[in-house]
């Protein structure tokens, strides 16, 4: 047995995340870039373990104690990047949530991501580890999306997917396809999957000759878009965050 003592706390970086300052990795970067600090004194590795953020700050100010775990829906519209920013001045989901989120909401950060042309539902968290959680593959998160697609496919096609399928030497886990309804050449397809690659379904739809025109995630996990409008955003109940977490061990 090492007489080594067992350091108390945890790293950092997971703090900072669990205090809503970023993601895990954004926190590392931070780190990595030499705006944190402890007592003044810039800490140069991210596998720092602390108790807890007494005395921590970032860009010079105090990071306060963790707030309490806060999730919101977004019906995000197409057109607008999931990014904080964007080099070449086009519009983001930040753009639109100055109007959108409820008054005296925190500083959010989205889960996972939608790309420029898809729409629907973009859960939104001010806890890190919480975010991280929903984004790992390895916690079996369903996403439900709706796709309107051009071209001819059979439902017995998609009950394939549900063995995974391999394209261009990327491997995508199982996938539950189910085939809504027809109204001439254009389909209309829900798709369910848990592992969240990027543009997975409209990569595994094109790989099945359909040209996709529409697509809309409809649920995250228990989260649902209902009948949110587009563009606007709401507050989760928190019995159904709690009951999340206890899911996902947090």
């Amino acid at each position: 047995m090492s007489d080594e003592p067992k350091r108390e706390g945890e790293r950092i970086a997971k703090l900072l995340a669990r205090a809503g300052v970023a993601s895990r990795r954004a926190a590392e970067r931070m780190i990595d870039e030499g705006r944190v600090a402890l007592d003044g004194k810039t800490l140069d590795t991210a596998n720092t373990v602390l108790p807890d953020l007494r005395g921590v700050t970032v860009d010079g100010k105090p990071v306060g104690k963790p707030a309490p775990t806060l999730v919101y829906r977004f019906h995000k519209p197409t057109g607008l990047l999931t990014a904080e920013r964007d080099p070449k001045g086009r519009a983001t989901i930040y753009d639109a949530l100055r109007n959108a989120m409820p008054k005296g909401s925190p500083r959010v950060m989205p889960v996972g991501r939608l790309d420029l042309n898809t729409e629907g539902l973009l859960l939104l968290t001010n806890d890190g580890e919480l975010k991280r959680a929903l984004e790992l593959p390895s916690s079996n998160i369903p996403r439900t999306y709706r796709a309107r697609a051009f071209g001819e496919v059979t439902q017995e096609q998609l009950e394939e997917l549900s063995e995974g399928i391999e394209i261009d030497g990327v491997r995508y886990g199982p996938i539950d396809a189910n085939l809504e309804r027809s109204t001439g050449a254009n389909k209309w397809i829900e798709i369910t999957i848990t592992e969240g690659k990027n543009r997975e379904v409209r990569r595994v739809l094109e790989h099945l000759g359909l040209k996709v025109s529409r697509l809309v995630r409809t649920a995250y996990g228990p989260f649902a878009l209902d009948d949110l409008p587009r563009g606007a955003a709401d507050r989760i109940a928190r019995p159904a965050v709690d009951a999340l977490k206890r899911k996902l061990k947090l």
